[in-house]
């Protein structure tokens, strides 16, 4: 079993020693629904930069979380791509203000 798994496991046991009530799975599972790591991010900005795909809008980034992981992504997840990529913007050539 992967060390990040067992991990989950004892912590769960460690709040539940009896076992977790029904009414706590939901609850649970949305607490340990995937996040993005700080290389997934990177990746995904890069990947967005790199096809020209700036300003990448709400969706385009969903469409890259979606391609990077095979899971929906979260508001939370694209929130921080958008912020890696404003963070990293470089001057729009056509933008008279940018030198």
């Amino acid at each position: 079993m992967p060390p990040f798994l067992s991990a989950i496991i004892d912590w769960l046991r460690a709040g539940y020693p009896d076992g977790v009530p029904e009414s706590d799975y939901i609850p649970l599972l949305a607490l340990l629904r995937r996040r993005l790591s700080d290389d997934e991010v990177r990746q995904i900005a890069a990947e967005l930069a790199g096809a020209g795909d700036l300003p990448a809008d709400k969706t385009d980034i969903q469409v890259m979380i979606t391609k990077v992981t095979n899971e929906m992504p979260s508001e939370t997840d694209v929130a921080r791509v958008q912020t890696r990529l404003a963070g990293h913007a470089w001057p729009d050539a056509e933008d008279p203000t940018c030198e």
